[in-house]
């Protein structure tokens, strides 16, 4: 559970602490006092839902904490949308790569807690993916769940390199959104 400080949300929001203290007390703002010298605290998910009524912006350090979100990468867009369905239909938001590079620079803008993989992609493949995001630190909590149509050792590679799980094409639902919610919730 993680909280900010009516001081963080003041600066994040470049305005006084007054105000904080003001939207908080008005019910604006979700929040708690501590016990004892009854400090605010706010939950992360209730100040990114306070931004997003008042159509703020949400900054880019709190947006892969608050609403943990789905990378699905692969480049027949057909597939793509299918997982993209089921994953919303789990509840969860999700964004489409159709290449490996550009997983790339979506990996660092929406920093989501679940990646989807296809293997055989033109120019930097899946393997390569798993490979880069396994050498950033920063990736290290990503899971990366491999759905491909490659046979059993190209899925057993996969693994051995720093893929979580594997999904086999055609895959079933079902089994995708028991994976899903698997990594969403750890």
């Amino acid at each position: 559970m993680k909280t900010l400080t009516s001081g963080e949300i003041a600066s994040y929001c470049d305005v006084n602490l007054r105000t904080v203290i003001r939207w908080i007390e008005s019910g604006k703002l979700k929040g708690f006092k501590l016990p004892g010298r009854g400090n605010n605290r706010v939950l992360v998910e209730d100040f990114v839902a306070f931004l997003e009524r008042h159509d703020m912006p949400i900054p880019d350090s709190l947006k892969g904490i608050a609403t943990p979100s789905i990378l699905i990468v692969d480049d027949e867009m057909p597939v793509a949308k299918s997982i993209q369905r089921v994953a919303r239909r789990a509840g969860y938001e999700s964004y489409i790569a159709t290449g490996g590079f550009q997983a790339g620079i979506m990996l660092s803008q929406y920093e989501p807690k679940v990646m989807t993989l296809d293997l055989s992609m033109p120019g930097m493949d899946g393997y390569s993916v798993i490979e880069f995001t396994r050498d950033k630190s920063k990736y290290k909590d990503l899971k990366i769940v491999v759905i491909s149509a490659l046979d059993e050792i190209s899925l057993e590679r996969a693994l051995e390199i720093g893929a979580d799980a594997t999904l086999q094409k055609p895959f079933s639902n079902h089994d995708l959104t028991m994976v899903l919610e698997q990594f969403m919730s750890m």
